[in-house]
């Protein structure tokens, strides 16, 4: 059972970073997620449709609508994190409470489609960012002082990339079965 269950809170796996500079393709790869990752969580929301959206994907898990609202969420704060370390000298940057934040009341007040929305203006800024930095701006870092552990841009890319994977396919949990 307690294997299921992680199966079900990490459907794609824990998230592995680069130990190293990533290649120019490979960064591409990872941009190009984010790129389309918008597009996608509007799709698998529309398949799980609205009634299935206020389920957990998992016992003692979220709902659908809140993982929406939590990668809205999420994404705003890896967008500014990115802006700090490019512009601030190995910036320590500000961890959150996330399952707090899920239970804003906002999270119910507000339809998916604010989120959705906000989340295709935000990556529209975010990969235009990151299609324009250079070699030497993807080494530079950031401090989380939650993990106490030190972040390249590279990394930060690549852990960015696989939460929105992540909880995309957290979404597809609640496809209805065909």
């Amino acid at each position: 059972m307690e294997s299921n269950l992680i199966d079900l809170q990490y459907p794609i796996g824990r998230p592995v970073l680069p130990e190293g500079p990533l290649t120019a393709a490979q960064r591409a790869g990872y941009i190009n997620q984010l790129a389309a990752l918008p597009a996608a969580l509007t799709a698998a929301a529309r398949a799980a449709g609205g009634v299935r959206l206020e389920n957990p994907y998992r016992p003692g898990g979220w709902t659908g609508r809140q993982v929406v609202h939590h990668v809205a969420d999420v994404h705003l704060n890896f967008y500014l994190r990115f802006r700090l370390a490019l512009t601030e000298e190995h910036p320590t940057i500000r961890p959150f409470d996330m399952n707090a934040w899920a239970a804003l009341p906002d999270n119910d007040a507000t339809p998916i489609t604010v989120s959705l929305a906000l989340l295709e203006a935000l990556h529209s800024r975010w990969v235009t960012l990151l299609w324009h930095l250079t070699a030497e701006q993807w080494r530079r870092t950031f401090f989380h002082p939650l993990y106490q552990q030190t972040y390249t841009l590279d990394q930060a890319l690549v852990q960015y990339a696989w939460h929105g994977q992540h909880h995309l396919a957290h979404l597809h949990l609640l496809r209805p079965v065909e």
